[in-house]
């Protein structure tokens, strides 16, 4: 019997000092590079954030609004989003075609929960910023907006132009 508890507190004992290593720090884990999708979509792909020649930071706010809210771009360019919440609630930035966005913030109202990991999607958590690298590569008119319940509705839109 004291031999077990002896070795049950040596146990204890070296345990410890790993389990307070890493007090209170929020630590994620390192990001798993993988590779970039080809999947094309009606407003381009997924770009190579190597290749990207222009980078554009984008502030959401609680006031349900994109800074900036109108860019235009040409057919071709690769452009890093740099999305950055800098409000005090989750925000989103999903680009799109005004269809696809509209129906997706329909299925996000039945469906709040839902997670998704696409490459054209940035979800921000209050005060954090996160990237986007998306190659456009078809001419047209597109949107991105946050499709978190209701804020979609509020106004929380951009336009994005693409030029031949």
């Amino acid at each position: 019997m004291k031999r077990t508890s002896i070795v049950l507190l040596l146990a204890a004992a070296l345990a410890a000092p790993a389990a307070f290593a890493h007090g209170g720090e929020d630590h994620k884990k390192p990001a798993v590079k993988k590779a970039i999708s080809k999947d094309e979509h009606p407003w381009g792909r997924e770009g190579d954030p190597a290749k990207a020649k222009r980078t554009v930071t984008i502030a959401m706010s609680d006031a349900m609004r994109f800074t900036p809210d109108k860019l235009e771009v040409k057919v071709g360019d690769t452009v890093k989003f740099v999305v950055a919440n800098k409000g005090q609630v989750m925000h989103e930035m999903v680009i799109g075609t005004e269809k696809e966005l509209k129906a997706h913030a329909e299925m996000m109202k039945k469906h709040p929960n839902m997670e998704h990991d696409e490459p054209y999607m940035a979800h921000v958590s209050p005060g954090k910023k996160e990237s986007i690298t998306w190659q456009f590569t078809q001419p047209g008119d597109f949107m991105f907006g946050c499709l978190i319940p209701g804020h979609f509705e509020a106004g929380m839109v951009g336009r994005i132009k693409v030029t031949p």
